[in-house]
C-alpha cells in the first residue's frame, strides 16, 4: 500500500526521523514508523484493517471518512483511505491512504500532536 502526505510540512517531519523524535519523543516516533511499515506491507486497506494491527477503526463526527489507528493509550494515527465510499469492496481496492497526523480525540478534546 502507498502512504501519501498532502501537507509538505507534515511530509518533511515524517521523513526526518530526528525531527520526528524531537517533536514527539522516541517511543511515539517508533510507533508511528511501525504503523507506517505495517500499512506499507499490506496489499490494500481492507487487508490492513482485517489484520487488526493498531486496532484500526472508522471515525465519526469531525473525523468522518477517516480511520484511527492506535499508537498508545490516547493518541491515534489518523489516515484517510483514498476511496469514495468506505465499504468492503472499495477498501479492498484501496491501495493509497493519506496520512493526516497524530491526535488525541478522547474526552471531548482534539489535541493534535502531529502536525
Amino acid at each position: 500500500m502507498q502512504l501519501e502526505v498532502h501537507d509538505q510540512k507534515l511530509e518533511k517531519l515524517l521523513n526526518d526521523s530526528n525531527k520526528l523524535i524531537r517533536k514527539v519523543g522516541l517511543e511515539m516516533a517508533k510507533m508511528v514508523k511501525k504503523r507506517f511499515n505495517e500499512m506499507k506491507a499490506s496489499p490494500n486497506f481492507k487487508e490492513y484493517v482485517s489484520y487488526g494491527l493498531g486496532k484500526p477503526h472508522p471515525l465519526i463526527g469531525n473525523f468522518d471518512k477517516l480511520y484511527g489507528i492506535h499508537l498508545n493509550k490516547n493518541y491515534r494515527l489518523i489516515v484517510e483511505p483514498l476511496v469514495k465510499v468506505l465499504d468492503d469492496i472499495n477498501l479492498e481496492e484501496c491501495k493509497n491512504v493519506n496520512i493526516k497526523g497524530v491526535v488525541d480525540y478522547h474526552d471531548g478534546k482534539i489535541e493534535w500532536l502531529i502536525p
